[in-house]
Formats: C-alpha cells, structure tokens, sequence
C-alpha cells in the first residue's frame, strides 16, 4: 500500500471524469478515437463502443452525425492549431441540447459533451462597468459575489485569497441565513495542495456537481493515463471530494482570480444540495471574475501610482536637506524621524562606526552592539528583511517585543555604517476554519488502495496564537527603504565633490584663524580689561538699590563670559598647533590641586572628590593638565546641584595603556547626542542651566589625540564616566 502526500497526488489523470459530463479523445494527427468515456454510448447510439478505438468520427456518420454537422468539427484542424484553447457550440442529439466543448492537449483533441440546462433564476441587472467605478478593494469583491449570486446562487460563496506561504483567507463572503460565517478564517495550504493551484492556472473554472455521485471511468485501449487537466468535468480527487464532503456541502464550484499573471484567489462557492451549473453560466462567471480582476488590479495600481508619487515627494525633500549638511552622517542624523516612518517602522538606529544614534522604540544599547555584529557575520546582501527575528534569534540576541520585526540596510560595511529598523512585536491570532491537523487516511484510486494525507473532519473556528512576529513588511515599505538607499547614494556623491571643495577652502580659512585665534587674545584682551575697570568704577558710584547697579553688574559678567571664551579658543588653537613633548607624568598631584579648586570655583564645597590610584602616564606635561582641568571641572560642575554630589578619579593598567576614569553623579548625557559631544560650542539640552560655552570637550578630544590616546564616555541617569586613555609609559 502506498503512501502519498496532499502535494503528490496526481489530480490531473484521476482516470474518470464526472457523470454530468461525457467524453471522447481522439489522436491531433490521425484524428481517430484513442479513449472515451464509459457513458459515450448513453447519447449516441453506439451498439458496442469497443469499435471506437482506432476509428474515426466520420466512420459512425450515424451516430456522430451531430457532431459531424458543427462547425467546429468541420474546421477542427484550424481550431486546434494552438493547445488549450476552447471552442464551443451547441448541438442536438435526439431531443436534447448539448454543449459541444473541442480544445487540443498535447497529443489529443478533446470533444467534450454535457447537457444544456436552462436557469430561469438568473439575472443579471449590473452594468459591466460597476466594478471600475469602486473605489474600494473590498466593495470589489462584495460587489462580484452579489453579481455571481444572480447567475449560480450557491448556498455559500466566498473569495478566498492566497497568502504568500500558500495558506488562505476568506476576505469576503455571501451566504444564507442558516450558515455560519467562514468571513476572515485561515485555511491551512494543504486544504488547496500546489498542485491543485497549479491546475487553477489552467482550468480557471472547476465545478463538482455532486460529490456523492458515481464517477465515470475513461476507456483507453493503451490503458495509458489521460491528462484530464482541462477537461471541464474532469473528476476529483478521493481527497477533495471528502474534503467536501467534511464540510457539509454536496456541490462546490470555483473561479480563479488570476492578478499579474499569478494565482492570487479563488471565488469559492459550496451547496448543501447536489447542484449543477450550466456551462454559459459558468464561462458568464468568469467573465465577471475577470472583470472584478482587472478592476481590482487597477485599483490597485491607481493606489500604487499615488504611493509612488508621494514616496517621490518625500524623497525629494530628503535629498535637498541632506544636500544642506556636510556629512552623510549628519543628514541621516537631522532627518532620523522621516527616515524611520517611511517604511512605518517603530524604532531607527543609525550607525557611523562607533557613533549610534536612535530615533523611536529600539532595544538597549547592549542589545544594539549585539545586533550590529550580529548582521555583520550573518548577512550577506545589503539589504536583510525579517518580521520574525525576535522568534528566530530573541534568545541568542537577548531581544525583546521591540525587536521583533528588523530591516537592516547596509550603506558601507567596511566602515561599519548602517541603517537599522524595528518594529514592535505584533500580537497576532489566526482563526483557522478548523484545527489544520494532519491525518492519514486509506483511499482507493484507480483500483490501488493508498495511504493519503486525510482531510480535516473540523471546521469550527480554531485560534491560534503566534508569537515573535512583527507586522509583515510590505512591498511599500521596502519600497521606501529603497528611497532612502537612493537618496544616500545620490548625495553622498554630491557631498563628497562638495566636502572636497569645502576642506580645501577650509584648509586656507583655518591657517587664518589660527593665526587670529592668536591675535584676539592679545589685542583684544587689553580693551576688555579696561572696560572692566571702568565699569567697576562706576559699579562703586551707585548705591545698593540703584537700578543701574545691576545693569553695570551684567555687563561686568558678560565681559568675563567672553574673555573666558577667548581663552578656551586660543587652548583649542594650541591644542591643534603646539608643539607636544611626550614624557613619563605623574598625574597625582595635577588631579589633586584641579580638585581643590573645582570646588572653589563651582562654590560645591560638599562635593566628595574621590581620588584613588594615579598611575603615571606617557603625555605633554601641559597639555595633560588642560585635559584633566575640562573633565574634573565639568564633573564637579554638572554634579553640583545633587543632594549629595560625588565625583571619583581612579587609574587603572589595561593592556598597553593607562586608563583613567573619571566619574560624577550629575545630570547624565541623553544617548541620542553623543555623536556631537566632542562638537566645539556644542551644548546639551539639560545643560544649558549651567554656565559654560562648550568648547572644553572639543579642547580635550584635540589633545587626546595629539598625544595619541583617546577619550569617551559612559552616561545613563544616575551619572557620567569620561575615560581618557593615555599610552603607558
């Protein structure tokens, strides 16, 4: 007993057809008869039908004298020059009227016969247009089941379209009263086996009339298996007609709904009763099936176009706002909010080798270094899509619900720059009409008993709950990825010629300020002294409630403000020019006397200065004390408004270099302005209470690497950790 799969049945030779049909085959070249069916003799008057084979049709002039008067038999070299095209006609035998089917398949010409049935019930009162004028995708396919509903009337017609992974979906629905709904069900993809698509590709119409009625068997003297693939009443499978059968309906009919050339739908209807529709009424179906396809496509392409032209205005206004910025990296930075919503992501990450910044719900900064590697060893293409990354890799990434979906976008993966989008986890339930089990059944087929995938016997609604998925990417929204791809690539050309330019006219702009840098201090350092003075003369002339007072008193503290940025423009410039001279330091009693002092300065006399191990360094004596005075005065600084504020210095050996980490329990550095922390005049949103012009750090990071260290930092609410790096000695 053999075994076999939903998916390796071979439904196209079942080696019988339906008994509304009858069926005669005859050789393309020879055109004499090589199989028929059982019930051939049932309408033609054929006293033994073993003296059909080898015949022709001409040779019983008789009994086939109906078949010889049509004028598709007449001219049946013309009509089956091309394989698979149908062409009918009508014809009498006795006193009924048949329908008279003929196409070519493969090396058979097909004459197909069924009684004509008249349908008093049909009317069709729609114009061919209605479907053009819905501007609904929905209304569409509504509007095709009550038109079809004039022409078959079944107890339950629906539209059943395909999803990507073979599955299927109810989308819209008609039935009697007495029936419960199957709107919005999932059907398993081994209730419509590949296979079986394949055959709806072909034959576009499929009716079983009665599913409990006997079929008939195909006579053929070579015993060979006749494809019946595009024979109308081409019998079904054991499987499908229990499948039928298992659902409580007696007849089912179907139309495919062929979009762009592809399978995307069935129009599937069931009765309770035995029911055979009439062969105009069924190819009248598939004209409005059509119909409804082609107004549904170009719906969907109106939808398209207008997606289009506004993706295209979108990118357009990304293009000349990244065109307003030096640096790729800025533009994605400044426009972070359009570039996430584009492929309606919830979370954006942007990635510049060691800078990252976030727009949106994204996962922890620790999650984040993980993904990153993670789509450096795993990926391949510059583009990766997955709305199940949080079910597939959540364990060993450590993820959660707001990585469950990822598009991750390569702009340049040598220099480690990317783009990364997420979307939440999506809490998703299917209803299966029925639970999609598997069973195993015994079924006969042509004389050989077989052990077959069984249908299911349930089709109450079955809930089933899935987890780790985002919502599914579209096509539109990797469409607007691709925007963004496009928008890089085509400014990053025009800024690179752009920034070329800039740095050679930068390079003579620089050489002057820094000779001016030089000038200010010394030029304009005497005029602002005396302008002090003067104003501290008169600041002493007025009384304590005069209202001048105050006014003298800003001056005063705007001339200091500005001397003060005089002075850290020219560090800045020395930092740059200076001539360095390496040498062992020891950096213990620098930090000490810069402590003491910071206090003093900030008026945070309670300020707890820890200061643990100094190890000495390899650094220019100067330049090294500029570094310490600008990240021990801002932690002092930012942690002097704290109940109890504390700052600790700690050095410490790691590997080749001496490390010191200085840390305060301020206001903290929000993540997503890092990449601008080392900014000349750059100065965070929470500190602007505090006083300062944001040239420090800029200072500090010019000479870290002047003497061939680095610095960074670590900050979260509870405080700040700037590490500076230095060279062992």
């Amino acid at each position: 007993m053999n075994f076999v799969d939903c998916h390796e049945e071979p439904i196209h030779i079942p080696g019988y057809i339906q008994s509304f049909g009858y069926l005669i085959g005859i050789d393309v070249e020879s055109h004499s008869i090589t199989f028929f069916s059982q019930n051939i003799s049932n309408i033609f008057s054929i006293e033994n039908v073993e003296f059909l084979y080898g015949k022709k049709i001409n040779d019983f002039p008789e009994s086939f004298k109906s078949i010889i008067d049509s004028d598709i038999y007449d001219s049946l070299h013309k009509f089956t020059r091309r394989e698979n095209e149908t062409y009918f006609d009508k014809i009498f035998v006795g006193e009924k009227e048949y329908h008279f089917s003929v196409f070519r398949s493969k090396n058979h010409i097909f004459l197909e016969f069924e009684e004509v049935l008249e349908n008093p019930n049909k009317r069709i009162s729609n114009k061919y247009d209605n479907f053009y004028i819905i501007d609904s995708a929905q209304e569409i396919w509504e509007q095709l089941l009550s038109t079809l509903s004039k022409i078959v009337n079944y107890d339950r017609m629906m539209v059943y379209k395909f999803m990507l992974d073979g599955s299927g979906k109810v989308i819209a629905e008609r039935r009697n009263e007495n029936l419960e709904s199957y709107l919005g069900l999932h059907y398993p993809e081994s209730d419509i086996p590949r296979q079986a698509r394949e055959l709806y590709m072909k034959k576009r119409k499929r009716i079983f009339s009665d599913v409990y009625s006997e079929t008939i068997p195909i006579f053929s003297k070579t015993k060979q298996n006749i494809d019946l693939t595009f024979t109308g009443s081409r019998g079904m499978s054991p499987i499908h007609g229990q499948y039928i059968k298992n659902s409580g309906a007696s007849s089912s009919f179907s139309v495919s709904i062929i979009i762009d050339d592809k399978l995307w739908g069935l129009v599937t209807c069931q009765n309770s009763e035995a029911k055979h529709i009439d062969l105009e009424d069924r190819v009248q179906a598939g004209i409005f099936t059509a119909l409804a396809s082609n107004a549904y496509s170009s719906f969907k392409s109106k939808k398209e176009l207008e997606f289009r032209i506004s993706l295209e205005g979108k990118s357009s206004y990304l293009k000349s706002d990244f065109l307003r910025h030096n640096t790729l990296f800025d533009s994605l930075v400044e426009n972070k909010k359009d570039i996430r919503e584009l492929p309606e992501a919830d979370g954006l990450i942007i990635v510049s080798d060691e800078d990252i910044v976030t727009d949106g719900i994204t996962p922890e900064r620790s999650v984040i270094g993980k993904i990153i590697h993670w789509a450096h060893e795993n990926t391949q293409e510059s583009l990766y899509v997955n709305r199940s990354f949080l079910k597939e890799y959540g364990e060993e990434l450590g993820l959660n619900e707001n990585a469950a979906g990822i598009i991750i976008y390569f702009i340049e993966r040598s220099k480690n720059e990317m783009l990364i989008w997420f979307r939440k986890e999506f809490d998703e339930h299917i209803n299966w009409a029925g639970n999609p089990e598997k069973q195993i059944g015994v079924f006969s087929q042509n004389g050989e008993e077989r052990h077959i995938i069984s249908p299911r016997t349930s089709f109450q609604a079955f809930t089933e709950n899935i987890k780790g998925n985002s919502r599914r990417w579209s096509s539109r929204n990797i469409s607007a990825v691709q925007a963004v791809r496009d928008v890089i690539l085509e400014t990053s050309h025009k800024q690179y010629n752009a920034i070329k330019e800039l740095n050679n006219q930068l390079r003579k702009v620089n050489e002057e300020l820094d000779s001016f840098s030089y000038t200010i201090s010394h030029d304009l350092g005497t005029p602002l002294t005396v302008m002090k003075l003067n104003a501290q003369m008169l600041l002493s002339n007025f009384e304590k409630t005069d209202k001048n007072k105050n006014k003298l008193t800003s001056i005063i503290e705007e001339i200091d403000g500005m001397a003060e940025m005089m002075h850290d423009v020219l560090q800045l410039s020395r930092a740059k020019h200076s001539e360095i001279e390496l040498e062992i330091v020891q950096p213990a009693n620098t930090i000490k006397k810069i402590s003491d002092n910071a206090k003093i300065t900030f008026e945070s006399p309670g300020t707890e200065i820890i200061i643990k191990d100094c190890p000495e360094v390899l650094a220019d004596k100067t330049m090294m004390h500029q570094v310490f005075l600008n990240i021990i005065n801002n932690a002092v600084k930012y942690s002097s408004q704290q109940d109890l504020p504390r700052v600790e210095i700690a050095g410490f050996e790691g590997g080749e270099n001496i490390i010191y980490k200085i840390s305060d329990n301020g206001i903290g550095i929000p993540e997503e302005d890092k990449h601008k922390m080392f900014k000349i005049f750059n100065r965070m949103d929470n500190a602007k209470k505090f006083k300062g012009n944001g040239v420090g750090l800029s200072i500090v990071h010019r000479i870290m690497n002047r003497i061939g260290g680095n610095v960074d930092y670590e900050s979260n609410k509870d405080g700040t950790s700037f590490i500076l790096t230095f060279k062992k000695p």
